[in-house]
């Protein structure tokens, strides 16, 4: 397979020790290895950050903070500006190397560095704002106002399967706000943090930024508790499983951190009688297949009204015979493999699990063989019949399985939608103005993204992104986010000659 992109990305023979703004020597002698789902094959590996090496991390941040937050946040926005015009110029070999490393389709590959640019943009504008409010004071010739501070360094804890546009939601916000940026990211998908961080290095370096603005640290889940216990990082942002935001939620917490968490989905399309037929099947078969069901956001359940059940049935079995499976990095694919040998165990373990609960598989799933899938991480997309009542249904299974179920009044198909533990994303197929405002009312779905006639998967940077329940409550990318990872502060300036107290309360001498 030609990996000449590993090159460009300064990656050919990797073998990183990963520390501050520019890659250091390496403590330690652990490494993590990087081997492709699309083919087996080792692609390089990064050392394991040390204790000691952390903490050179740390207090680097917090000197480079001492700096960053005392430029104007214009100027900062020009180094995102810059960052986001290198990313263009790279936007090939840093998507090949998402397709290779994760498995996602080079597609998508290319569509996550373009968020990355995106949220770039986006956070140029930003810069510009950051607004507070003028507030009207009860006592007279006094001004109140209210502003927002850089935070301080934060830290950045990212999962696989978006290797690289989820750190660059919250490094760009956070970098124009003023904060400085420590990012664990996922032990599977550790070459593309570096690609980043090769990238940034070299637009930092133009502009004679100290180390430290941006840092890596690598390894499993105890370099991520190196950073959830540190009191020195006033906000940790955290991307992965339920499991794991509970543990990094309460030990945050309990030294009085803040956190976005951005955790499970299991989402959901209610597929109502006047739905254009055509935006079901494009909707469905992408949120389910896309990036081999790996996406947060991966479309799970499908519930239809039973009046189109059998059509929409119908229409998807024919589309899963269509689906082409294979090497990621061939744009003529559909769907990768998944990310290694352990989720395709998971995955069969799920199938087996929706049998023994009595579900009926109308697409049959299973681990595909042979030379072309020989890195054992290839499977079949696959559709359930099931029971709103199956257990596996209100579990996050992160592979390309389908829930199929039938309901027949729109009361119905919310209960049954919003009756998972997860609340990220979910989505309404109709051309009836009152289902859609039902859906979209107080008393409609409980996500934290809730579309019409679009499916569960694919958000714009320019939306706040994250969910309720035990998605964690996090809100990332645009919107107001960026109030996340600044500190508020209520200012009253006084220019009258008198001292007069609020609510009218006298205290003479």
């Amino acid at each position: 397979m030609n990996t000449d992109f590993l090159a460009t990305l300064g990656l050919k023979e990797v073998n990183h020790g990963t520390s501050t703004g520019r890659l250091s020597t390496a403590l330690s002698d652990k490494t993590i290895a990087s081997n492709s789902p699309a083919d087996g094959a080792y692609i390089g590996s990064v050392t394991i950050t040390t204790r000691a090496e952390y903490d050179d991390v740390v207090q680097k941040a917090q000197e480079a903070f001492t700096y960053w937050r005392t430029i104007p946040a214009p100027k900062r926005g020009e180094v995102v500006r810059q960052y986001g015009e290198a990313l263009r110029q790279n936007k090939d070999a840093l998507g090949r190397l998402v397709s290779y490393e994760m498995g996602k389709s080079l597609q998508e590959g290319w569509g996550e560095v373009q968020e990355m640019i995106d949220i770039c943009d986006f956070a140029v504008g930003l810069s510009r704002q950051l607004y507070g409010l003028t507030i009207a004071s009860e006592r007279p010739e006094h001004r109140m106002f209210e502003q927002w501070h850089p935070m301080g360094p934060i830290g950045i804890i990212t999962a696989f399967n978006f290797p690289v546009a989820v750190w660059a939601w919250n490094a760009m916000i956070a970098l124009v706000c003023g904060d400085t940026c420590i990012w664990k990211p996922s032990e599977k998908t550790p070459l593309c943090a570096i690609a980043c961080q090769n990238i940034l290095h070299k637009v930092l370096e133009e502009n004679d930024i100290p180390e430290g603005i941006s840092s890596i640290v690598t390894g499993d889940y105890t370099i991520g508790e190196y950073l959830t216990k540190d009191a020195r990082l006033p906000l940790i942002s955290a991307t992965g499983s339920v499991r794991m935001g509970k543990i990094v939620g309460s030990t945050v917490a309990s030294r009085l951190g803040k956190t976005i968490l951005e955790l499970g989905g299991n989402n959901g399309i209610i597929v109502t009688p006047s739905a254009d037929k055509n935006l079901v099947l494009n909707a469905a078969v992408f949120g389910a297949v896309g990036t081999a069901g790996q996406r947060c956001t991966s479309t799970r359940r499908l519930i239809v009204h039973d009046s189109m059940y059998d059509e929409i049935r119908e229409a998807l079995t024919n589309a899963y015979k269509q689906i082409r499976i294979g090497n990621p990095l061939d744009t003529h694919n559909h769907m990768g493999p998944l990310i290694d040998k352990d989720a395709v165990n998971t995955y069969l373990k799920a199938i087996e699990s929706v049998k023994t609960e009595g579900g009926h598989f109308i697409v049959e799933g299973g681990q595909l063989e042979g030379d072309a899938y020989n890195s054992g991480c290839y499977v079949k997309p696959c559709i359930a019949e099931v029971s709103p009542e199956n257990p596996m249904v209100k579990e996050e299974t992160f592979a390309p399985i389908l829930y199929l179920m039938k309901y027949s009044d729109l009361d119905q198909a919310l209960q049954v939608h919003n009756n998972v533990p997860q609340g990220l994303s979910s989505a309404i197929m109709t051309n009836n103005m009152r289902e859609m405002e039902q859906f979209l009312s107080p008393a409609g779905s409980d996500c934290g993204i809730a579309n019409v006639n679009i499916g569960t998967s694919g958000a714009e940077i320019g939306g706040a992104f994250g969910g309720e329940k035990e998605t964690g409550g996090g809100r990332e990318s645009g919107s107001d986010s960026w109030k996340a990872y600044m500190r508020r502060q209520t200012n009253t300036v006084n220019y009258s000659s008198q001292l007069p107290l609020a609510q009218g309360i006298k205290f003479d001498l």
